[in-house]
């Protein structure tokens, strides 16, 4: 039986910039979006709130769906990642929970799209989709009769 990851992720906007995590893996500092892995008690929502609190200390919740991305990365791990925005009014300041996270950045759209720091292309194309717009409903993702 085919079983894609699911993970989640937060495109965080304030003041033209975007809230990018560091982290080493393999020996060299990449970047990413506040993300990780659904868990079996929660919704996409609260995942994705909840990888942003312990990845940079931000307490939010997703604001609006940008896009669901399925993706195969280069050792063959297929992915499904649900990206979220999340708008805030200025800049703050981060503290990571996740002590795989090194430290978080504030930085412009270019800064990241032309990166060769990024932990996936997701990283760059979630940018690229936030630029055009898109933005739907939570709603879509909406939990049907949730036990928890």
């Amino acid at each position: 039986m085919f079983r894609p990851h699911v993970t989640v992720a937060c495109v965080v906007q304030a003041e033209s910039h975007f809230l990018i995590v560091e982290e080493i893996i393999n020996h060299k500092r990449l970047w990413n979006q506040p993300a990780g892995h659904l868990e079996a008690d929660e919704t996409l929502i609260q995942a994705a709130s909840r990888e942003l609190c312990e990845e940079t200390g931000i307490r939010a919740m997703p604001q609006a769906f940008l896009q669901l991305h399925q993706w195969i990365a280069p050792d063959h791990t297929s992915f499904l990642r649900f990206c979220f925005t999340i708008d805030l009014p200025e800049r703050v300041a981060t503290m990571p929970q996740d002590s795989d996270i090194d430290c978080c950045h504030w930085l412009t759209a270019e800064e990241i799209i032309h990166s060769d720091q990024l932990r996936s292309p997701l990283v760059a194309e979630s940018i690229r989709c936030y630029q055009r717009g898109l933005r739907y409903p939570l709603a879509l993702l909406e939990a049907f009769n949730w036990p928890y």
